[in-house]
């Protein structure tokens, strides 16, 4: 694909009825909003292996049998 990405969005928008371009320039917003919020994952690392392996194995048995069920009157 040799057309650039912003060139391509914007020839798909000038077919796109207003209310879908509006749409658009929403997600976008919200995308930009996003990207800027949270910790970059380097400043997380100090925290690799705080979590006692015993725990770990633990949290994957949890995980194991609890995530495959399905409680109708959780919500």
């Amino acid at each position: 694909m040799n057309i650039p990405i912003i060139d391509e969005v914007v020839e798909q928008l000038k077919v796109m009825p207003q209310q879908l371009q509006w749409q658009v320039l929403e997600f976008v917003r919200a995308l930009v909003r996003a990207e800027l919020r949270g910790t970059p994952g380097q400043q997380l690392l100090r925290f690799a292996g705080s979590i006692p392996p015993d725990d770990l194995q633990l949290m994957r048995e949890a995980i194991k049998q609890d995530c495959e069920r399905v409680d109708v009157g959780e919500w």
